[in-house]
């Protein structure tokens, strides 16, 4: 099956934030969150955004929320 690599998709946000010439803080006050600690976990990989966040940081960035997310793909044995 495949999975979420946390530890990619972050680093894939935190790039794309930088490309983007954004800022934590940027970020931060376009979600409207008083901390920055989520952004925070999202780019450390501690945590992944939530699909509507998931939906703002794609319309942040001009992408789609498939070039965020770094999925490792299994191969998933079929038996006959």
């Amino acid at each position: 099956m495949p999975t979420i690599n946390i530890t990619a998709t972050g680093d894939n946000i935190k790039k794309m934030r930088k490309a983007a010439g954004l800022t934590v803080k940027d970020l931060q006050n376009i979600f409207g969150f008083g901390t920055p600690q989520a952004i925070y976990k999202w780019q450390n990989g501690t945590a992944l955004p939530t699909v509507d966040n998931l939906v703002v940081l794609a319309a942040v960035f001009g992408c789609k929320i498939d070039d965020i997310l770094v999925v490792n793909a299994t191969e998933v044995q079929k038996t006959a």
